[in-house]
């Protein structure tokens, strides 16, 4: 495998290294031993699967609160999607930073998504699947989100929003210093 570091301090963006021959080829597309080599969460005690019908269905941007957060290594098994990482950890350089990248079946590229981010995507193409490892259970008192459209990050999605959730569409504006208090609040150990 191939990490590449983003500009998002911990956010990597990760390329298979294809074995082929006449029949295909074979590629690793996780080690225990190269995550931890380049500081990324090496334990993912829960998978999930996410399959979207059609183009321009939105899911996102999510995140699970302290002490629940939640590593996840991100790959589109069938169509493509267009990802988007953003920073919410307030002691970080490259917070409210964000981050776009096409996962496709086809390039077979993945994300390391650090915890303390928010994660979306937008279908751009019909019939879309995304394969997600997580570095911790879904904890339903500890879901947050933010808005995938909110101006306080400004993020260029690449097409429409044709279908998107209430909650996903419904989350307020950001605001920067409530979040920054919130985090440190729940940091504490309280949901």
């Amino acid at each position: 495998m191939r990490f590449h570091e983003t500009r998002l301090k911990g956010a990597f963006l990760i390329e298979l290294e294809p074995h082929a021959d006449d029949r295909g080829f074979f590629a690793r597309a996780y080690c225990e031993e190269e995550f931890a080599a380049h500081g990324l969460c090496t334990r993912y005690p829960q998978c999930n699967v996410s399959y979207s019908v059609r183009t321009g269905t939105l899911r996102g941007m999510h995140l699970q609160a302290a002490p629940h957060e939640e590593a996840k290594v991100v790959r589109c098994t069938a169509g493509a999607i267009h990802d988007v990482i953003i920073d919410l950890r307030p002691g970080s350089s490259t917070f409210t930073g964000y981050i776009g990248v096409e996962l496709s079946a086809e390039n077979r590229k993945m994300v390391y998504i650090p915890e303390g981010f928010a994660h979306g995507f937008l279908t751009t193409e019909e019939n879309a699947e995304v394969f997600y490892m997580m570095s911790a259970p879904f904890a339903a008192g500890a879901a947050r989100g933010v808005r995938w459209d909110d101006p306080a990050f400004g993020v260029a999605w690449p097409g429409p929003v044709e279908v998107i959730s209430e909650r996903d569409a419904g989350y307020p504006d950001f605001d920067r210093e409530a979040w920054v208090r919130d985090e440190a609040t729940r940091s504490d150990g309280e949901p």
